[in-house]
């Protein structure tokens, strides 16, 4: 199981990641708008953040976000997650996506590279795409 019940400070930990994902993919496209932190908000409450935390861990996240190099320091521990909280994830990446109605070269091209990290079926991903898309457009 990804977070442990009785480790508090490894659950923000691994929380703070995924958001540095989900913050990465918002920021992509150069537009990082209310409405994908909003997505994200939503994302981390769904995973077990309390939320009265979360503008801590977003603003943990943003700064792990900058100094970061490449995504493979948020993945690493993400692929370890149950198959259910990584669709969850998934879907969060996608909605982030399409809530300017639009997918860029560099988003698209971000989640083909997600879905190898996160061992994600393409098929699997391509049917999550389409059921985000349906919904935003």
């Amino acid at each position: 199981m990804f977070f442990n019940k009785k480790n508090k400070e490894e659950n923000t930990s691994n929380l703070v990641k995924i958001a540095a994902l989900l913050i990465h993919t918002a920021k992509i496209d150069q537009n990082y708008s209310i409405e994908e932190e909003e997505i994200i908000k939503k994302t981390l409450v769904s995973l077990g953040a309390e939320q009265n935390d979360l503008d801590n861990l977003i603003t943990k996240a943003s700064k792990s976000e900058e100094n970061a190099n490449q995504i493979l320091d948020f993945t690493r521990e993400i692929k370890n997650l149950e198959e259910m909280d990584k669709i969850k994830i998934v879907k969060s990446l996608w909605k982030i996506i399409y809530s300017n109605k639009d997918a860029d070269i560099y988003e698209t091209n971000l989640m083909r590279r997600l879905a190898g990290l996160l061992y994600i079926d393409n098929t699997v991903m391509g049917n999550i795409k389409e059921e985000i898309k349906k919904e935003y457009l």
